[in-house]
């Protein structure tokens, strides 16, 4: 049987329905239409329902969707409904401020472990509690502590070595917050969290408003 494609951009807009649906619940709203959800995301409602009819059928027509039943549905779609293990690669400023960030754990996302190779930091405790390990400990750990995904926050000349001892630990998942590209196996699924190309894409369009293209002769 041929597994369907899902697009990336649909996971990601399931992402952004799941945040706004958390809010209405937030806010005792039980039901929302289409139209509404469309406009609190930020996409039309057609766009809605073509992202949700990869999954099945939801909603009533003229009535919309149960807020609880479709946040539920969108959770187990992402998995979201149950508890993930992190191993953090690299303590450095933006790997402490990670680990100490509570919206992971809120998400369901659980620093389960902490590496490095720099003698000062081995065995210094985090504000979280964990204890962080020696970067050469990672297969034992990673069995122990049931590591899902691993996250790597080192300088950019180290993060391929440590994409490399991630996929040896037979971690499958790498979120990437290096300033550099990682490539990995098949079977292997990466993100690359670079914070320059967003930033790039927010410079592009101050550029364009502050000094505009002349218009074609």
């Amino acid at each position: 049987m041929k597994v369907l494609k899902i697009p990336d951009a649909t996971v990601n807009r399931l992402s952004s329905y799941s945040r706004i649906l958390e809010e209405m619940l937030t806010s005792n709203l039980q039901v929302i239409s289409s139209e509404k959800l469309a406009m609190l995301c930020g996409v039309n409602s057609t766009q809605i329902r073509k992202d949700l009819a990869y999954f099945g059928e939801f909603g009533v027509r003229g009535v919309g969707y149960s807020v609880p039943s479709l946040l539920q549905e969108i959770k187990t779609i992402l998995g979201m409904n149950r508890k993930w293990n992190l191993g953090l690669i690299g303590v450095g400023n933006l790997g402490s401020a990670l680990a100490a960030n509570e919206n992971f754990r809120r998400q369901g996302y659980i620093f389960a472990a902490a590496f490095d190779i720099d003698p000062a930091k081995i065995g210094r405790k985090l504000p979280g509690g964990l204890i962080i390990e020696h970067l050469d400990d990672l297969p034992g750990i990673s069995q122990t502590s049931k590591i899902d995904i691993g996250v790597i926050a080192t300088p950019a000349n180290a993060a391929q070595r440590v994409a490399s001892r991630l996929i040896k630990a037979e971690i499958k998942a790498i979120i990437n917050f290096a300033p550099v590209r990682i490539l990995v196996p098949k079977g292997c699924h990466v993100k690359n969290m670079d914070f320059t190309i967003e930033l790039n894409y927010l410079t592009f369009h101050l550029t364009r408003e502050n000094d505009p293209p002349e218009p074609a002769a």
